[in-house]
């Protein structure tokens, strides 16, 4: 008789021992993965036309899985982006599947074989100085809550901080004297500080300040709360950008073709951090990138420094000064072995 193996016996163990013990996942990547999961295992029962509870991991083959796939694509309507996030969370199962049971092995290594498709590369979208400019403009910190907006607002462009970043702050993080600075959490849990600008210190103290006079009580640890006086979500913080976006845009003609999001403030910093000079390394280590080639994207698509590369690059006379190799394009070694052949050969018997 063929051993099955109940997907069921194993949810438990991978959420909780594997992706949140072992791996040490954030709470919201391991939200996503269980996303992924439920879906494959919902259409999984359809396909396969059982009961969730009763399908066994033989059943979920690399047939199983590319079906999953086109039909996300196909009948869901889901983004290229979207089906390659879904079959990381499946990759991420049936590596687990393949440790805990090496029976297993062939099927796992077939579905962790399946290529994720090539998105369409986007240019980044950020803001020109006076666009910010205009955003920051447009709060006017005439009411309590829109204390709050100036301090988020300014945060968000000082920072370059994840929407996830800001939402975790809590005012232990902070220190607002100089030199004012802020620790921050990013992905797997790495942290850095990162320096704040007089403005936006200025600005977080006046909004705690009204935080403690409104509710002296209150023990919430986050920064930045909501009306309701509970930590704000990055769906509140994507509401406040967005409001304050659409509304300097009556005075700033190009914000009105512009999506804005809390990513692209982080955008924009990155962009005015390397227009302002700033060595790419710095930049890196100030959005808290692990790659610096992550980085790097925001050179290629700074147009100014592209024009002034440009401007650097002489074009040819003719055909001789074209072919010609200029004298700091040769490597050293090279001018070495030249120098040698014009000497006494190196064997020659005296």
């Amino acid at each position: 008789m063929i051993k099955t193996h109940p997907v069921a016996n194993y949810m438990h163990s991978f959420f909780h021992r594997y992706l949140a013990c072992q791996k040490g996942l954030s709470t919201n990547t391991i939200i996503a993965y269980r996303d992924g999961i439920k879906l494959l295992l919902c259409f999984a029962a359809d396909y396969l036309k059982t009961k969730v509870d009763r399908i066994n991991i033989e059943e979920l083959d690399d047939i199983v899985i590319l079906a999953f796939l086109d039909n996300l694509e196909n009948q869901r309507g889901c983004s290229v982006r979207t089906r390659n996030a879904r079959l990381a969370s499946i990759r991420t199962f049936f590596e687990f599947i393949g440790r805990e049971e090496p029976t297993l092995l062939e099927q796992c290594r077939k579905i962790r074989a399946i290529p994720q498709k090539r998105t369409e590369y986007k240019t980044i979208g950020y803001l020109e100085n006076d666009e910010m400019q205009a955003i920051l403009d447009s709060v006017e910190s005439n009411s309590p809550m829109e204390l709050r907006d100036k301090a988020l607002l300014l945060f968000l462009y000082n920072t370059g901080a994840r929407v996830q970043e800001v939402v975790d702050v809590k005012i232990d993080d902070l220190r607002l004297d100089e030199p004012a600075q802020v620790k921050l959490i990013g992905k797997g849990k790495k942290q850095r500080a990162c320096p704040l600008w007089p403005e936006t210190a200025e600005a977080i103290k006046d909004y705690l300040e009204y935080r403690k006079k409104e509710n002296p009580d209150s023990n919430q640890e986050q920064l930045f709360l909501n009306s309701n006086g509970y930590p704000i979500t990055r769906f509140g913080i994507r509401y406040i950008t967005k409001k304050f976006a659409k509304k300097a845009a009556t005075q700033c003609d190009t914000l009105k073709d512009k999506v804005v999001s809390p990513h692209t403030f982080r955008h924009s910093t990155a962009m005015h951090l390397i227009q302002a000079g700033n060595d790419i390394n710095m930049v890196k280590l100030w959005l808290g990138h692990a790659d610096i080639n992550t980085t790097h994207i925001y050179v290629e698509i700074d147009m100014e420094m592209k024009r002034k590369i440009l401007d650097t690059c002489q074009a040819p006379t003719n055909n001789k000064e074209k072919n010609k190799t200029r004298t700091w394009q040769k490597p050293g070694i090279l001018r070495w072995l030249n120098e040698l052949s014009k000497k006494a050969k190196l064997c020659e018997v005296i």
